[in-house]
């Protein structure tokens, strides 16, 4: 059986800085992020700590793909991307993934 896998977008606080992600266990990830497990990466050094997007696929290769097309797209089309599933910027880890 294929694995499937979650393509993510975090920001911070004053939403000035994205992070394009992708894992195959989004809450994991999550609490990874959260807790600061790894002190010298990019979401920790920018203080970045909020979900703002997330999608998830039904095969680990297609998630790659679009984490790809993603990371190679234009910061407008990310924010359009956000914006279209959530307008407020609201952290949906704290509203969706945390209650999984």
């Amino acid at each position: 059986m294929e694995r499937g896998g979650c393509v993510y977008i975090m920001t911070n606080n004053r939403c000035t800085v994205l992070y394009t992600g992708v894992t195959s266990d989004l809450q994991s990830r999550m609490y990874e992020h959260q807790h600061k497990i790894h002190p010298n990466g990019f979401t920790n050094k920018y203080k970045v700590n909020r979900l703002v997007y997330y999608r998830f696929f039904p095969n680990i290769e297609e998630t790659i793909s679009e984490e790809k097309r993603l990371k190679g797209g234009s910061r407008h089309q990310k924010i359009r991307l956000i914006e279209e599933l959530n307008p407020n910027w609201d952290d949906l880890y704290e509203k969706e993934v945390k209650l999984w």
